[in-house]
């Protein structure tokens, strides 16, 4: 596990990168109900309060595969398991944020409510010099995953107790009007083992936030 950090000691390492030139890539990992796409806002909104426009936020879960595939699949019920995710398409998208030879990429983002990835629903244009990407899988050490770790500058892990976790994933599926039958299929089929997976199967991170 890598040193125990803060987001005010990430965010001074990612300006201190940024200042030496070119841009700078960060991963954000961690388990479902981890807190990490809240934690990469805040990480963002804190680079941009410095300074205006430096920072950007790529989230891993609009790569996700769309219903119209993972159903006939018969993955669905394993919807944000590793082998229901585009890879490769994230994969070529850091690429060309990597190039920065385009005024701007257009990234899509998932809407939680419609379970549907909205494609181009974020600009990122060139002129940002850091981009904090943040997902379950992106430290996971397994092929295809593997692929992404030379694009990272910077990693993270988020740290959370599996008893926090659950109590929050509860809490998702229970505002999104779930049964209590699809919750714990949900939990004891999906989320948990997936957190473990992150949790164990992920290489070792440059930092760990701690959040639980």
């Amino acid at each position: 596990m890598g040193n125990l950090a803060d987001l005010t000691q990430i965010a001074d390492r990612l300006e201190a990168r940024a200042a030496e030139g070119g841009r700078v890539i960060a991963a954000l990992a961690g388990a479902p109900g981890s807190g990490k796409s809240t934690l990469a806002d805040k990480l963002v909104g804190k680079l941009n309060g410095r300074k205006p426009g430096q920072a950007a936020v790529l989230p891993m879960d609009g790569y996700h595969y769309d219903d119209l595939y993972l159903v006939p699949a018969g993955l669905r019920p394993r919807k944000g398991a590793p082998m229901t995710f585009d890879v490769g398409g994230l994969y070529h998208t850091l690429k060309r944020l990597r190039a920065r030879d385009e005024d701007e990429v257009a990234v899509p983002v998932f809407d939680r409510r419609i379970e549907i990835a909205r494609a181009g629903a974020r600009l990122i244009p060139k002129d940002v010099p850091i981009i904090v990407v943040e997902g379950n899988w992106l430290l996971l050490n397994e092929a295809p995953w593997d692929r992404l770790h030379p694009m990272f500058d910077l990693t993270v892990m988020v740290d959370v107790p599996e008893h926090v976790l659950r109590a929050r994933l509860r809490g998702r599926w229970e505002r999104l009007g779930l049964s209590e039958a699809e919750i714990v299929e949900k939990l004891e089929e999906n989320d948990l083992p997936n957190g473990r997976r992150v949790r164990e199967c992920s290489i070792s991170a440059d930092h760990v936030i701690r959040n639980g």
